[in-house]
């Protein structure tokens, strides 16, 4: 299956309250890029400068590898949960319809950046191109001060975005994407409004 269409290159110019994005979190069996697999993803969209909650997606994958003790540990998905669930090459279908012309957003876009080669292919620029990493735009507008913790979960309480449920795939990128909003806003003040700003700020 080849890569979903990237957006237009003229959305980039576009003020980031009429971009769409798709806010998408992994949960996966490691952090070996080149041998662990997704257990589950979550996605949900941003559109008009709001989150589209009915428009979510969550996925359970049945994985090529086991996880390992500490990954099942953090996201609590166990191989009885999975028994039902398809292989990635039947879910990257829906994962492909969820994010197909759309930006992404994600939290330390290092992680989904490298699965999303692993599943579609395509170079890393042309993936970096179309993402911005929330936490970075989170360490922008704090300047990284060092007793900061720059963990989903604790940045959500520090802006009073609830975060219930960490590592589950759905929650963290509704969380994200509720995280987006609210940073967007405090850098539009300091002069970021287009998409392509956000891009630039973020790059990884």
């Amino acid at each position: 299956m080849s890569a979903p269409s990237a957006p237009r290159r003229r959305a980039r110019r576009g003020h980031w309250r009429t971009t769409e994005f798709a806010s998408l979190d992994f949960e996966t069996t490691g952090l070996d890029y080149d041998h662990d697999a997704i257990v589950s993803f979550g996605v949900v969209p941003v559109r008009s400068g709001r989150v589209s909650v009915a428009g979510s997606v969550y996925q359970l994958v049945t994985p090529t590898v086991d996880s390992s003790a500490r990954s099942m540990t953090i996201h609590e998905i166990l191989p009885r949960d999975l028994l039902d669930a398809p292989p990635l090459e039947e879910a990257r279908a829906t994962l492909r319809s969820c994010i197909e012309g759309r930006f992404l957003l994600t939290w330390y876009a290092e992680v989904e950046l490298a699965f999303l080669r692993r599943t579609f292919g395509g170079s890393v620029r042309s993936w970096v191109r179309r993402t911005i990493d929330v936490r970075q735009m989170a360490i922008a507008l704090e300047h990284a001060h060092q007793d900061v913790r720059f963990t989903v979960s604790a940045t959500a309480e520090r802006y009073g975005v609830p975060a219930e449920n960490p590592h589950v795939a759905l929650d963290d990128a509704l969380v994200t994407a509720e995280l987006f909003l609210v940073l967007a806003t405090k850098l539009e003040e300091r002069g970021f409004g287009r998409t392509s700003s956000f891009l630039r700020l973020t790059r990884v």
